[in-house]
């Protein structure tokens, strides 16, 4: 077939799917969550004050309001079950999380070594399932140790759950908090699609056995599984780590460190395989790390860190100073903590009707509409009120406009919504008693990590202040009018981000600041940030964090993102490197919030490595120990302080500076012919196969992409061209972007059936111009940047090593 016939039958298959969906879907702002469907209100889900978890975060006593948002964060999903049974199918099988909690002999992590295998927290109370549950459908589900109290929150009286069926029939969904499964972060739910059908075709030992039966999207498992934010955030307490992580006791655990030790690849694709490109994808996220626009993709593999939460009080304290943001329409819909209290000190962070003083959770600073908003954005992100939400994108794949979703919208048909605003004051008031930071110092044995020799601390303190306070210190000196970045504007930010710099190179910040460290209690309620919006420019660090347009305006998130996020202008250019040839160019910065990142807080910087925003300095060691921790402490921050000791990339070694993340094997682009639509299944027929390299025998398969292809470069384009400023520039870009598949398609097609990598790398050769013009950030060297203290800055002293290392001294007392 020619390239012009094949370019027309994409044509004509993208418009029909396209034209499917649209016709499948209904229109947004008319659906209503499963809650409201069933009759319930945002009374009827009250939040659980049993205290369950009193034993984790070092057994600190807690009031009644308190313990139900250690609840809320901990067992609270919101609904959102929905969507991760959902995305089994659109994820064409990849994801299934009842294999994930499953311990059948076949599967390759178990509750045995599901610490080690996949990073997930085994919940105590829980012993690995020998066999298959009669009582639940024949699963290898994890048991409750009859030993220990049971859970309070399946208690279906106290908590009854929604009975709602999508196919017509009403069933029991157990307790709203559904049932303990095993790992910490994920609840059982029984299905309400689990109908008679359903259970006459379910087969336990096909579904982990059989791929014939486990890829087809018509299979209703018996099962939804719900997420908490416990999932990504809890994790093994720094000052008492469990001696075997795979079986840890609650007083074991923090709420609030982050899933440091979190394989995304393994969670996210239940059966790994390198062939596999989405598995090179998720492979790209190091352990700890995840891109929050997986679903709601944005079009860039964007893999951050999940933070840990430390002094949440001296956090929204040092928001009256840096965190003033200005909101507008739907911006103005969200929670303030003046909309549940009449006074009290939580009440000066909003000043009606559009000023709000905030921390900044997220990397690029964008969820910047207030503390509540934020917190109950990330419910919407792990899939609250679903049903409304997944029609403003096409989830995981992307390729179709985003639009926001309101809150205005989720007030009116989502009673999960309503429910999550009214409990998320209470986990605001945990957090403020919980996120005291973990000192090396309180750790069994970590004197000896810790230098005697005050001399070298007071070194150490002298070069924070010079070098590192700027950006990580909540206590700096006072800037003189029109130099600090907290009062300007968006539009003014970036004019008053230059000023500040250039003052903080100066004897008068050096000096003051040097005074400020001496202080006896410099230490106590410093959270060790400014939060200030830190320009690309600045930190050098890989781009695609600061690139991320989930945000904007008009974009998914355009509720939760500030008026003056949108404003703030852009940074300027940046230096992005030729992924085959190593040259450099100059890549423009879009404006509109894009290019900033907030710096991260030096909180327990000794229990928190590897470094920058994705995990990428430094050498992951999957023990929770004292002594691991420190060891990838060392190796992490001596690589940030001395940069030449980073990973090379393997193709271009000193061409540019470090590691560009590529293909580990020849891999293929796969869909199981059981996830395609049916009007789509003709096409795998021998009679319809007429591009047999891409329409196979059951599936569809694209390739080979071979090994050593910058992952990014095709998981990064911008399919929409989101970034064009007019109508006919998008539709000139969407003709390039069906220009370049077409002829990638056709030329990977032409490859004989025993092509090689190096024949596959010359069709790949042939379209690395105009795929990285398409790309949305063709930024790939994931660890270069922040190279302060070298000679990298113009006008600033390098630090000598004596310099470094009494600095590292003193970062271990933080």
């Amino acid at each position: 077939m020619s390239r012009f016939a094949l370019r027309g039958a994409t044509i004509a298959l993208a418009s029909a799917l396209l034209s499917l969906l649209s016709a499948c879907q209904p229109a947004p702002g008319t659906v209503k969550d499963e809650a409201l469907r069933a009759g319930r209100d945002a009374a009827s889900f009250p939040a659980a004050d049993e205290d369950y978890f009193h034993d984790m975060d070092g057994a600190i006593a807690l009031s009644s309001d308190e313990i139900k948002g250690r609840n809320m964060w901990l067992v609270w999903t919101g609904g959102d079950d929905r969507l991760w049974d959902g995305l089994t199918n659109t994820s064409v099988g990849t994801l299934d999380l009842l294999k994930t909690l499953s311990s059948y002999p076949g599967l390759q992590a178990s509750r045995d070594n599901r610490w080690t295998w996949l990073g997930l927290v085994n919940e105590p109370c829980f012993k690995k399932a020998t066999g298959p549950d009669p009582n639940r459908y024949g699963l290898w589900l994890d048991q409750r140790d009859p030993s220990c109290p049971g859970d309070p929150f399946e208690n279906e009286q106290k908590y009854p759950g929604v009975k709602i069926g999508a196919r017509g029939k009403t069933v029991p969904v157990g307790s709203y908090y559904g049932y303990a499964s095993g790992v910490v972060g994920l609840r059982l739910f029984p299905n309400p699609d689990f109908d008679a059908a359903a259970a006459k075709h379910w087969d336990a030992k096909r579904y982990y056995s059989d791929p014939n039966y486990y890829n087809d999207k018509n299979l209703v498992r018996p099962y939804r599984v719900g997420m908490s934010c416990a999932l990504c955030h809890v994790g093994p307490s720094p000052v008492k780590p469990p001696d075997d992580p795979e079986n840890p006791k609650w007083e074991n655990l923090a709420s609030n460190v982050g899933a440091q030790y979190f394989w995304v690849d393994r969670i996210f694709d239940w059966n790994p395989d390198s062939s596999v490109f989405p598995w090179q994808l998720f492979h790209t996220s190091r352990p700890g790390t995840l891109d929050t626009s997986l679903i709601s993709s944005d079009s860039i593999n964007n893999p951050r860190s999940m933070n840990a939460v430390y002094n949440l009080g001296p956090r929204l304290t040092q928001s009256l100073r840096w965190g003033q943001e200005t909101l507008a329409g739907g911006q103005r819909n969200n929670k303030q903590f003046n909309d549940f209290l009449s006074s009290g000190p939580l009440t000066q962070f909003y000043t009606p009707p559009d000023t709000v003083h905030t921390p900044r959770v997220l990397k690029d600073g964008s969820d910047s509409v207030g503390a509540l908003g934020a917190l109950n954005r990330v419910y919407l992100n792990i899939g609250l009120f679903s049903e409304e939400w997944l029609l403003h994108f096409r989830a995981l794949v992307g390729g179709q406009p985003i639009t926001p979703i309101e809150i205005a919208v989720a007030n009116k048909n989502s009673v999960y919504w309503q429910a999550t605003e009214q409990q998320t004051p209470d986990m605001a008031l945990f957090f403020l008693k919980s996120t005291a930071p973990h000192l090396l110092k309180d750790v069994p044995g970590g004197d000896k990590y810790l230098t005697k020799d005050q001399k070298v601390l007071d070194h150490g303190a002298m070069v924070f202040a010079d070098t590192c306070a700027r950006c990580h210190s909540s206590k700096i000196p006072t800037p003189a009018p029109g130099v600090d970045p907290g009062g300007c504007s968006g539009k003014d930010y970036l004019t008053c981000w230059n000023k500040y710099w250039a003052w903080t190179k100066t004897d008068d910040f050096k000096t003051k600041m040097r005074a400020i460290v001496q202080q006896k209690d410099f230490r106590d309620d410093n959270y060790f940030s400014t939060e200030l919006r830190v320009p690309e420019t600045v930190l050098r660090t890989n781009a695609c964090s600061s690139l991320a347009t989930n945000a904007i305006a008009g974009n998914i998130w355009d509720n939760f993102s500030s008026q003056t996020y949108k404003e703030l202008p852009s940074i300027g250019q940046v230096t992005v490197y030729d992924p085959y040839t190593g040259a450099p160019s100059q890549y423009t910065m879009p404006a509109g919030g894009r290019g900033y990142i907030r710096p991260a807080s030096l909180i327990s910087i000794w229990s928190t490595a590897p470094f920058l925003q994705n995990n990428v300095i430094g050498t992951f060691n999957p023990s929770p120990s004292v002594d691991a921790r420190m060891a990838s402490f060392q190796d992490a921050i001596e690589k940030m302080l001395w940069p030449e000791k980073r990973e090379k990339d393997p193709v271009l070694g000193d061409k540019i500076p470090g590691y560009i993340d590529r293909t580990t094997a020849t891999s293929w682009l796969i869909i199981r012919g059981g996830y395609l639509p049916d009007f789509l299944r003709p096409l795998l027929s021998p009679a319809h196969r007429f591009f047999p390299a891409i329409f196979g025998e059951g599936e569809i398969k694209l390739g080979p992409i071979p090994a050593g292809t910058p992952v990014n470069l095709l998981a990064d384009i911008d399919l929409l061209g989101e970034s064009t400023a007019t109508p006919e520039e998008k539709l000139d870009h969407q003709k390039k972007v069906l220009d370049l598949l077409t002829k990638l398609i056709h030329d990977l097609n032409a490859l004989p059936p025993n092509a090689t990598d190096d024949d596959a790398r010359k069709v790949f050769a042939n379209v690395v111009q105009p795929m990285l013009a398409l790309s949305k950030c063709p930024d790939f060297v994931v660890n270069r940047g922040h190279y302060f203290g070298t000679a990298s800055y113009p006008g600033e002293p390098a630090l000598t090593d004596d310099d470094k290392r009494a600095l590292i001294e003193y970062l271990k007392t933080l």
